[in-house]
């Protein structure tokens, strides 16, 4: 009554309007459909995956320990089509009931939006911003549902990843659980990051075709159909871990029951609770064979590789995950040539990679055409290695000539790629970032600062150390993609305005003749998901609609840094290179 007194519309309308949206909204479970449910989740992905769902049963019975006393929200990796399927079926089988799971309003299609609202899902409009009911009913919703201690779920990203890396943080629904928390609707809300991984999945080549500006696929059934068909083949195992839970009373304080109704999506502390949720689902993310294989090969760019030569680029991966104690899918089993020719065979299965066997060895190649999918596979993991290529970068700057002070010179290169990658990754703050160098140079070098003071040939010496090296393999395709956007721009008339979708036109283009140059190493750098990227940061930085006469500069500016990092990647690139020719150690 009060809100319909504000829009300045009947009271009955807006009671009306309510009701229908909250019909539109909730769940309604059903422990029939619930069961059934669960035996057509098993059916399902068992055509594709094998039986059993890999998890730790210890640390989901402390979680739901912990939901007997507070509110939870599980909060998943979003990869694929079957993510809240196969975490629903490992409720069941554990005999816990289904969370309460946000979807979009897309997948209420007949028949499965019937089946799985009655499974706990309650679907969601994608823009209601200008409809101030909607967003009355939905808070609401909400806050029941914490009041009553119902779990919750849903994606922190939003939608499926197209890349392999983790998604921004969208915050709206994040922001209507804050607030019925601070409004005291509960004493707790614990938020549980959970990484949900796959050896393979069905989606790889969609994502592709969109990287390579092909339209998503409308959902309905006929698009469920295809997935279940395509579920025909063999795609390994799935494997769920959860990270650290996170307490709102600890992060935020208690709640304040006499506070307004404020979901505001732009609060920093809202921001920051959803990026340290980030961090903690890629910590959880385990290492997969088919990621470390596919992070391995692609370093080899469109180079067939015999599994000797993919077992050389491995055993430095291997020696680093194990020494810096990375979360992985069980055995790897990628330390004989065995292991590594099944993980090989895996992705040559399903079109990922290429075998050719009629010279006289086998020989396995991600030829162009599969490199966004293999890339896709490689990116699941990359944020672990984001920080050692860095600091090779770094380094190899503070080692060009006339630099007066090395060690400042490393720190403002390693600030300015943690500036330019800021879109891409999640980066710790500014001086945590700092820590976490400091300690990669510490495990190489003790005594690195007084070597870098030394100058170019120590800090050649100090990067040849790495074991392995990263940033060919982990920033390259970041850096061409950044290349090829900032190239364009620099190029664009500065009175011509932008024009989003003719310029994503233009850099595929323009990725296209570089790559037949040779001027980027790999197709995985001509994606509309990283140049959209890149467009956001050039947006950040003023570089796309400025009136400003130095704009030409800015651009020019912006370019020549990515040529920079790229060229500093290709001395990175040379001396593994030497390293696989016996030439340093």
């Amino acid at each position: 009554a009060h809100l319909a007194r504000e829009l300045g519309i009947p009271e009955a309308r807006a009671r009306r309007d309510a009701s229908r949206y909250l019909r539109e909204i909730a769940a309604a479970h059903s422990p029939f459909v619930i069961d059934l449910a669960a035996q057509l989740i098993h059916m399902l992905y068992t055509r594709g995956y094998g039986e059993s769902l890999h998890y730790d049963r210890e640390r989901l019975a402390r979680i739901q320990a912990l939901a007997q006393r507070h509110s939870i929200v599980f909060l998943p990796s979003h990869k694929s089509n079957l993510d809240h399927l196969v975490l629903q079926y490992m409720l069941h089988e554990n005999g816990l009931p289904p969370n309460h799971t946000a979807g979009g309003i897309n997948m209420n299609f007949f028949p499965i939006g019937q089946l799985v609202r009655r499974s706990g899902v309650f679907f969601i409009r994608r823009t209601f911003k200008d409809n101030p009911v909607y967003k009355f009913v939905l808070r609401h919703y909400i806050d029941y549902l914490i009041e009553k201690r119902f779990s919750l779920e849903w994606y922190l990203e939003g939608g499926r990843s197209r890349s392999g890396k983790l998604l921004p943080p969208r915050f709206g629904m994040l922001a209507y659980v804050v607030d019925a928390y601070r409004r005291g609707k509960s004493d707790d809300v614990v938020l549980i990051p959970v990484s949900i991984a796959y050896d393979q999945i069905t989606d790889v080549f969609d994502y592709a075709a969109e990287q390579r500006g092909g339209p998503k696929e409308k959902e309905s059934f006929s698009w469920f159909v295809g997935i279940v068909r395509r579920l025909s083949r063999s795609y390994g195992d799935i494997h769920i871990t959860f990270g650290e839970p996170l307490s709102l009373a600890k992060a935020l304080g208690p709640p304040d029951p006499e506070a307004t109704p404020a979901a505001d999506e732009e609060s920093l502390a809202l921001q920051k609770l959803a990026f340290e949720m980030c961090v903690r689902i890629n910590a959880a993310t385990p290492i997969t064979a088919t990621s470390l294989v596919t992070v391995a090969l692609l370093g080899a760019g469109e180079q067939a590789c015999t599994v000797r030569e993919v077992q050389q680029r491995l055993t430095n991966l291997l020696m680093d995950v194990e020494r810096r104690g990375l979360p992985t899918a069980g055995s790897l089993d990628l330390d004989t040539d065995a292991g590594i020719e099944r993980a090989l065979d895996a992705l040559v299965a399903n079109d990922v990679v290429t075998r050719f066997a009629e010279g006289s060895e086998c020989v396995y190649l991600i030829g162009p055409d599969q490199q966004l999918a293999a890339a896709y596979y490689r990116n699941t993991v990359i944020h672990f290695f984001v920080n050692p290529a860095i600091a090779e970068l770094a380094l190899l700057h503070a080692a060009e000539e006339d630099i007066g002070d090395p060690v400042a010179a490393f720190w403002s290169a390693a600030m300015q790629l943690r500036d330019l990658l800021k879109f891409e990754f999640f980066f710790a703050e500014k001086e945590v970032f700092r820590g976490e160098l400091r300690r990669e140079l510490v495990a190489r070098d003790p005594d690195w600062e007084n070597t870098v003071r030394r100058g170019p040939e120590a800090i050649q010496a100090l990067v040849k150390s790495f074991r392995p090296f990263s940033a060919h393999r982990v920033l390259r395709p970041f850096l061409e993609a950044y290349r090829i956007v900032a190239d364009v721009l620099e190029r664009q008339d500065p009175d011509e305005p932008i024009d989003e979708q003719r310029l994503l036109s233009a850099c595929t283009g323009l990725g296209k003749q570089y790559h037949l140059q040779r001027r980027i190493r790999g197709s995985a750098s001509i994606s509309q998901v990283l140049f959209k990227t890149a467009l956001r940061l050039a947006d950040n930085r003023g570089l796309l609609y400025s009136s400003e006469p130095d704009l030409v500069d800015w651009r020019r500016a912006f370019a020549e840094e990515i040529r920079a990092a790229l060229r500093h990647t290709d001395t990175v690139d040379l001396f593994a290179a030497s390293r696989r020719a016996g030439l340093i150690d």
